[in-house]
């Protein structure tokens, strides 16, 4: 299980004035993280509520097979559960029961 962040800025961090990330750039890293460890659940975490439709689709085509769920994780904002399960339904994916 592995899973990957997108960089959340957050002010008065070491990061928050940096460059962010281009999405094709976070898209590749988890197309890395696919071929490198076939076996592992690869999720997308923390970064997602910033996250466009389209990355996160793309991340799925990439190798991500599987997300974050909830309202918060340990210090940053998640997406809704509906905002979640429309995505989910839009990409004709389903959640693991």
């Amino acid at each position: 299980s592995v899973p990957i962040n997108m960089l959340v800025q957050v002010a008065g961090t070491p990061f928050n004035d940096v460059r962010k990330l281009d999405p094709l750039d976070f898209v590749r890293t988890i197309s890395v993280a696919r071929i490198t460890m076939p076996a592992s659940v690869v999720w997308l975490s923390a970064g997602r509520e910033d996250m466009s439709e389209e990355t996160q689709a793309l991340c799925f085509l990439a190798g991500a097979n599987s997300i974050f769920y909830g309202p918060k994780l340990l210090t940053t904002p998640n997406p809704e559960r509906d905002r979640d399960m429309r995505l989910l339904d839009k990409l004709g994916l389903r959640p693991m029961e």
